[in-house]
């Protein structure tokens, strides 16, 4: 490493590296947060995640690996809360990442992870003169376009959002409408936003054989089969998907496997969203070509994708999106919807196609098209595997970041220690065992 290794506080406040994937609160961010992590420290660099504690037997650290923990900072009832209502919490957060941040050994940077940690950063930059890089992972002002009264974050966001921008060091655009978007909605300026995308572990994700990956989950070796796989939330457009699937009731053995939940089974009561799309399949004449999975563990991801024919992802907005980049990792072809970070990582015609998203017919049309030439879906396939390999790698990523990082590093400054009494308040870490 030419530049010397940072110590780095990754703040996450709803979103922990070590959660269970594909639940109502657990997706993208908490993977982001993993990987960056993960490979920052196999960099030679020490990650320290800051995240709520959500279960009050977590112990206060977690070791992942040399160079990389997960710390538990107490804020609010020590079990899960929805990200919509943990704004009331974040002051508790910062008192709770001061104490720590002064009793350890000093960080070069904080890069902050959704807005709520955003505001954190904000108040650990003011006191210990740390800069701060930010990655927002979705934008308020967006969210609204997409949902309108729907949304269920406090009014309050957005204003955070536009603080931020204005005192974060470096903003992180994951995509090219991320920048965009920060530009035209928030006024950013563009010498402070550097553009570092989302990644995929080639280790994890990669071809695996189709023919036994199909007898595993039940499906037949002559089955055309479309996998949508992810949180299963309205904006993710999943009834976009089985409302396509049934435009195309005349092609023979044509199933849609519809991976993700907050159980093991497909659960109507813990997952309300599948009742609504189940309810889409009777109506288009294919309840029975539709299958619910359940959540699958992250191990079992590989295999979901390599059975499938086509991987579809149409949500109505998307600020990044990894499951496209999975998909493309196991060499399959993508069909996704033509907004945010899914444009820029499926590249239209060349590694699948791009539709517009609530289209159904325009999907159903592109579909078609993948049924009928299984030589194309396979070329798009192959495609997709170069892509990833020379675009969207963690290592990658990390070595963009770190490059960020040190952009902005400053000569470090003895930290101004609070109250001797206050230092081990919280169940936090002790000093020592941050040295």
């Amino acid at each position: 490493m030419s530049s010397p290794p940072l110590r780095i506080a990754l703040i996450s406040e709803h979103a922990s590296p070590l959660a269970v994937q594909g639940g109502v609160d657990a997706g993208g961010q908490n993977t982001y947060v993993l990987q960056v992590a993960r490979h920052l420290a196999l960099r030679g660099h020490h990650v320290d995640v800051l995240t709520r504690r959500d279960d009050a037997a977590l112990p206060a650290a977690v070791d992942v690996r040399p160079g990389m923990r997960v710390l538990h900072i107490p804020a609010g009832p020590a079990r899960f809360v929805p990200k919509e209502q943990l704004l009331p919490h974040m002051p508790a957060f910062t008192r709770a990442a001061r104490q720590l941040l002064a009793h350890s050994v000093p960080y070069d940077v904080v890069h902050a992870n959704f807005f709520m940690s955003g505001l954190v950063g904000l108040r650990l930059k003011a006191a210990f003169g740390l800069p701060l890089v930010m990655t927002f992972h979705a934008l308020g002002r967006v969210r609204r376009e997409h949902q309108g009264a729907s949304d269920g974050f406090p009014a309050e966001r957005i204003a955070i959002e536009e603080r931020i921008v204005r005192g974060a060091d470096r903003v992180v655009a994951e995509c090219p409408q991320d920048r965009l978007d920060l530009l035209r909605l928030y006024g950013a300026e563009d010498r402070r936003i550097a553009c570092v995308p989302c990644g995929v572990d080639l280790q994890e994700f990669a071809p695996v054989d189709k023919a036994r990956a199909r007898r595993r989950l039940g499906l037949a070796s002559d089955d055309f089969v479309v996998l949508q796989l992810g949180r299963l939330v309205p904006r993710k457009g999943v009834d976009n998907v089985v409302r396509a699937v049934a435009l195309l009731r005349h092609i023979p053995r044509l199933k849609l496997l519809i991976v993700g939940g907050d159980a093991p089974e497909p659960d109507e009561g813990r997952t309300p969203e599948i009742a609504r799309l189940r309810e889409i399949a009777r109506e288009g004449g294919v309840a029975d070509q539709v299958i619910f999975t359940g959540q699958r563990r992250r191990e079992q991801l590989p295999e979901c994708y390599c059975a499938a024919d086509v991987f579809v992802t149409t949500p109505w907005y998307e600020p990044f999106g990894i499951t496209p980049l999975e998909a493309m990792a196991c060499g399959v072809p993508v069909i996704g919807a033509d907004v945010g970070g899914v444009k820029y990582s499926v590249a239209d015609g060349v590694t699948g196609f791009l539709v517009p998203p609530r289209d159904p017919a325009a999907l159903a049309a592109r579909l078609q098209q993948l049924h009928d030439s299984p030589v194309l879906a396979q070329a798009l396939g192959r495609a997709g595997m170069r892509r990833v390999r020379a675009m969207f790698t963690w290592e990658r990523v990390a070595d963009d970041l770190a490059a960020v990082y040190q952009a902005v590093r400053r000569p470090r400054e003895p930290a101004v220690a609070p109250a001797p009494a206050a230092a081990a308040a919280g169940g936090l870490p002790q000093p020592g065992a941050l040295a």
